[in-house]
């Protein structure tokens, strides 16, 4: 696979399940974290009700399984050109998504750990009628006093927000601000932090997420 050293995520291999797109009326875009896979990502779309839902799944795979290279919350340039290159691949695939007939308001943006915190950030930076935006263990990117001062609105987007409270990797701090900033946008902000628990996704998320996913 060629790695483009400009645009390292362009050309990466792009997995699917559920339905095939061109029976689909609604995606679930799914971002995998930091060292883990786009099939790894990909299996947790078992864990969801499908039965009579034209859902396709769609996860897109990182260069050297990461979606950048440093901790989310260092300083911006640190992460690029990595970081705009995943931002661009969300980019084109809701472009795609809308070229087949799904528009933005029937995509689900959502993500796991580094995945969690890309897919918060795009929603930001790109803000509009999402089907919904989900961030499991993640948050914006950035470190402490980024400006957010991001243009648009979510225009009442769903967004769930789910962590531990004591995550090793995401600060509740940072889940905090970012549960506020997506408000400010306009996001239907649903946030939850889950006491002593690990770097994981927990049965109420899945709950929370097939929810968001029967409502569209």
């Amino acid at each position: 696979m060629t790695t483009h050293p400009t645009d390292p995520h362009r050309d990466q291999p792009i997995l699917t399940a559920g339905v095939p797109l061109d029976q689909a009326r609604a995606a679930v875009i799914m971002l995998h974290g930091r060292g883990s896979t786009a099939q790894d990502i990909l299996s947790l779309s078992a864990y969801f009700d499908q039965e009579g839902a034209a859902l396709v799944f769609i996860a897109p795979q990182a260069a050297d399984n990461r979606w950048y290279p440093n901790r989310f919350m260092t300083a911006l340039e640190g992460n690029q050109p990595d970081l705009d290159s995943a931002l661009a691949v969300i980019a084109d695939l809701l472009s795609r998504l809308e070229g087949e007939g799904i528009p933005p308001e029937r995509v689900v943006l959502l993500g796991f750990s580094q995945g969690a915190c890309l897919a918060t950030e795009f929603a930001a930076r790109n803000a509009r009628r999402y089907g919904g935006v989900v961030g499991l263990s993640g948050g914006l990117i950035g470190p402490d006093g980024t400006p957010r001062d991001y243009p648009g609105a979510l225009g009442g987007t769903p967004v769930f927000l789910g962590c531990s409270d004591v995550d090793p990797h995401i600060p509740v701090e940072r889940v905090r601000e970012t549960a506020d900033v997506l408000v400010r946008l306009g996001g239907a902000v649903t946030l939850r932090l889950y006491p002593g628990l690990d770097h994981t996704i927990v049965p109420d998320e899945i709950a929370a997420v097939q929810a968001m996913l029967d409502a569209i």
